[in-house]
């Protein structure tokens, strides 16, 4: 009897114990499943919806900077990182939220490098069925690319190189010479323009992230910085410096620096720093921060630009109010800069920039801070313009070129619009400053840093994650 007794009650505990566990494996699912809810509501935006980075740090790639512990994770959610552009989501998300979504991040971190399966060679759109075709890889965080001709393009890498890719073949050794970059945060090399008359002078045009060489232990301030120089076979020359801040407006932080650059057809050169995390002084037309500015390409600053009479103005400032301009196109028939700019969690927007104009961050804006805290009440203000086309949630724009070719003619004069968040390129059709029509016609090869019009009519569109450039052709036109 006592053996019996002893035999149910081994049972008994056996079957308690299993129980247990499976009731413990069913919590940790369930607060994965949790996590990666939160993780899609607050995270993706800034590091990828497949944790792989973009804005911010790849979440799988086992380096943690600030601590690998789940300890050291939910410290850093909930406080933030201040001075890397971390907020903190201690008012935002609960403390059960916090560890949800840590223990989603280190499930994915320890099942990162499962192979998907290849993307499709071709994909179809309302108009063309287009073929997809690597043009380059091999790359590290490609950021930009632009054309010298038909045969020959230039490739930024934001940790710094740039590439020459002639014939379709990049070359082995990146341009030397190239301005040293701070690739920290958000920063590095970041956009490359080639000169509207490059046949006859062969400026070159490079956006960058510069640190101040400062003694001590201090942490180096940092802004974006706007060189031009030329190439000479492989090697970067003529260096000249044609826009930097005045050194008292660098700033420790390391993320929103913008930068695009474009010419319209009067000739001006258009470049846009971000807030650089400091959103008060987007209002602030004596700071260079969170405006688009307009120069001449020598850097010379043109008379009839807004605020030349404002005393203490930064001269070159076109616009203000701007979050942080990730896209600047010129449309091929009016002339008219567009621009489109990272919203904070919601309201992402499409621009018509016009000279003085208020944009209003952050004073009206569709999102919220991304612990989920509200910003502005406001979407509109007198006296602040508003987007002609905003994206709630945000779609994390990037890169923005108007097509102008002959592949698909059809497409003229319509807005590529480039999408980290959603790994998408989107097609607008604009007609008297309204967006028509908003179409995908590329999802989910990778995020989307850059895309551009080729020389030869294809579209080009830079990819992280797989970190390379790809090249769209038609392959059928619908009837």
């Amino acid at each position: 009897m006592k053996r019996m007794f002893s035999l149910v009650g081994g049972i008994t505990i056996l079957g308690l114990f299993w129980y247990a566990l499976s009731a413990e494996q069913n919590t940790e699912k369930e607060q994965i499943i949790q996590g990666q809810q939160v993780y899609n509501d607050y995270c993706a935006t800034c590091h990828g919806e497949d944790l792989q980075g973009g804005m911010a740090s790849s979440l799988v790639d086992g380096e943690w900077q600030f601590g690998s512990k789940d300890s050291h994770v939910f410290r850093n959610i909930k406080f933030g990182i201040l001075h890397r552009g971390m907020p903190a989501f201690e008012d935002g998300l609960s403390d059960e939220q916090i560890r949800a979504v840590v223990a989603y991040m280190k499930n994915a971190e320890q099942n990162a490098g499962v192979v998907e399966a290849e993307p499709a060679e071709t994909v179809q759109t309302l108009l063309y069925d287009l073929n997809v075709e690597t043009f380059a890889d091999g790359l590290e965080i490609p950021w930009s690319i632009d054309f010298i001709n038909a045969t020959h393009a230039l490739v930024t890498e934001r940790p710094g190189p740039v590439w020459q890719i002639i014939e379709g073949r990049r070359l082995d050794e990146p341009i030397s010479g190239t301005p040293e970059v701070l690739h920290q945060g958000q920063g590095g090399m970041m956009d490359v323009a080639i000169d509207p008359d490059y046949k006859n002078n062969g400026w070159i045009y490079l956006s960058y992230s510069h640190a101040l060489d400062e003694p001590g232990e201090r942490r180096p301030p940092a802004m974006t910085r706007i060189v031009r120089g030329r190439l000479q076979d492989n090697t970067w020359i003529d260096q000249q410096v044609i826009w930097e801040s005045p050194p008292e407006f660098y700033r420790e932080t390391r993320h929103h620096y913008g930068c695009r650059i474009v010419f319209d057809p009067k000739g001006y050169l258009y470049f846009a720093i971000g807030d650089r995390g400091a959103s008060e002084h987007a209002q602030d037309v004596t700071r260079p921060n969170g405006k688009v500015h307009r120069i001449h390409r020598d850097g010379r600053i043109p008379p009839d630009n807004p605020f030349v009479d404002t005393p203490d103005a930064i001269k070159s400032i076109f616009t203000y109010g701007n979050r942080n301009a990730q896209g600047l196109a010129v449309h091929p028939r009016t002339g008219e800069v567009w621009e489109t700019e990272h919203g904070p969690m919601g309201g992402d927007e499409l621009n018509l920039l016009k000279a003085g104009v208020n944009y209003g961050w952050p004073e009206v804006t569709y999102g919220l801070n991304y612990n989920g805290t509200v910003i502005s009440e406001h979407v509109s203000k007198p006296g602040m313009a508003s987007p002609v086309l905003y994206w709630k949630p945000s779609i994390a724009v990037c890169g923005l070129d108007f097509y102008r070719g002959d592949q698909f003619s059809r497409w003229n004069s319509r807005l590529l619009v480039g999408a980290l968040k959603y790994e998408q390129v989107r097609l607008l059709d604009i007609k008297d400053e309204r967006v028509m029509h908003e179409e995908v016609i590329f999802n989910n090869f990778g995020r989307v840093r850059d895309v551009a019009t080729g020389p030869d009519g294809a579209i080009y569109v830079v990819l992280n994650s797989p970190d390379k450039v790809v090249k769209l052709t038609m392959a059928r036109e619908k009837p």
